[in-house]
């Protein structure tokens, strides 16, 4: 059987997958290792090091879910875990989370630090595809299958969105939305859905009322300003976003060569993070944009196909939850550096420097290889 299966396997995905991985990981060093030494003095292969301890953990989760059956994800016993545990950990933020960029998101453990949010992402689609999958006889019932899981994905947004971070909180509430409109839910009934948004936003307004402070602080409101018209305040707000220009603008079709960036040196900041993007139009040209648009696409839209052929409606799902959280991560991310949307601080996948975003990617990633792999063998020796 484990033969059979092999031979299913979708290497194309896995191959794409790790391709990005390394040369993020190379990018990682050319991004990082001036600004290592200079800004904290460390040594230059400081953030290249920790990736790789960071890629040895991540590929061994990739290949453990790879073959993990992705079917036991939705028994009911898991979901219970894995969602208590989720607003456990969300809770407990509120407690014992540290504080960096004015998000109280983390926790700091050692010279470790882990963000739930970003494994939040992971644990809403699992659930929302599990609890829509088992509810396919009567998806259209308000009540019964399409409420549940919307007060839940409200609940986590709601609870993201206080530590603040908005960016994130955006991203799970769109990932529910792919997933709840490719649930079969008819339209009719996906208007009701949406009445239901709005008297759940209401309700929740007067919190959100009390955090007016952190939700229009002088900080996330000039990055509204600076998005406007960046060059006016190229000294304040819009810093980040002019030396992304002039990264991006002076690498044209080659790039100016590997390591040979000029704003990574001291001029752009988090060159490793979120504006590994403009490091990269820096110094490889077009070619270094096509190969992280072109990578990242490949996986999306392969998702998508796997999508389409699973064999069952939770592998299907699963495959849209995780499609559409690359996708729409890596739209943000991209538009941001490039000025199509606000900077919200949120990583390139597969590329950016971080421990918690790669492992929860190549976990998700795993699940999705594991889909395509049970569909092909299913198809090709259960037929």
């Amino acid at each position: 059987m484990w033969k059979r299966k092999l031979k299913s396997y979708d290497y194309p995905l896995a191959a794409a997958f790790l391709i990005l991985c390394f040369f993020g990981l190379m990018m990682i060093f050319s991004a990082s290792s001036v600004m290592a030494v200079q800004r904290w003095g460390l040594e230059s292969e400081f953030f290249y090091d920790k990736q790789k301890l960071h890629m040895i953990v991540a590929f061994i989760a990739f290949g453990i879910m790879s073959i993990f059956p992705y079917r036991r994800l939705k028994a009911n016993r898991f979901l219970v875990i894995i969602t208590s545990g989720m607003f456990f950990t969300l809770f407990l933020l509120f407690l014992f989370g540290s504080v960096s960029n004015n998000a109280q998101s983390w926790f700091q453990i050692g010279a470790r630090s882990i963000q739930p949010s970003e494994f939040s992402k992971l644990v809403i689609i699992i659930y929302m595809a599990a609890v829509f999958s088992k509810k396919q006889k009567n998806i259209n019932s308000l009540n019964n299958s399409i409420a549940p899981p919307v007060i839940v994905l409200f609940a986590v947004c709601f609870l993201v969105a206080l530590e603040p971070d908005f960016g994130t909180a955006a991203i799970i509430f769109a990932i529910g939305l792919t997933i709840v409109l490719s649930s079969g839910i008819k339209m009719k009934k996906l208007a009701k859905f949406a009445l239901l948004i709005g008297i759940f936003a209401l309700f929740l307004s007067p919190l959100l009322i009390w955090q007016k402070e952190n939700i229009l602080s002088e900080e996330r409101m000039s990055r509204l300003t600076s998005y406007m018209d960046p060059f006016k305040y190229e000294e304040d707000a819009g810093y980040h976003l002019v030396n992304s220009y002039l990264a991006i603008g002076s690498g044209g079709l080659t790039g100016r060569g590997l390591g040979q960036s000029v704003q990574k040196l001291g001029y752009l900041p988090e060159p490793h993070t979120d504006f590994i993007m403009s490091i990269i139009a820096e110094e490889l040209g077009v070619f270094g944009i096509i190969i992280v648009i072109g990578g990242i696409s490949f996986i999306v839209l392969h998702g998508l196909r796997i999508a389409i052929r699973s064999t069952d409606s939770f592998g299907s799902m699963l495959a849209v939850g995780i499609s559409s959280m690359i996708g729409i991560q890596a739209f943000i991310n991209l538009g941001g550096v490039s000025g199509i949307i606000p900077i919200t601080g949120v990583p390139l996948p597969f590329i950016s420097y971080g421990g918690s975003s790669l492992l929860l990617l190549s976990i998700s990633m795993g699940i999705l290889a594991n889909v395509s792999m049970q569909s092909k063998y299913e198809k090709n020796y259960k037929s």
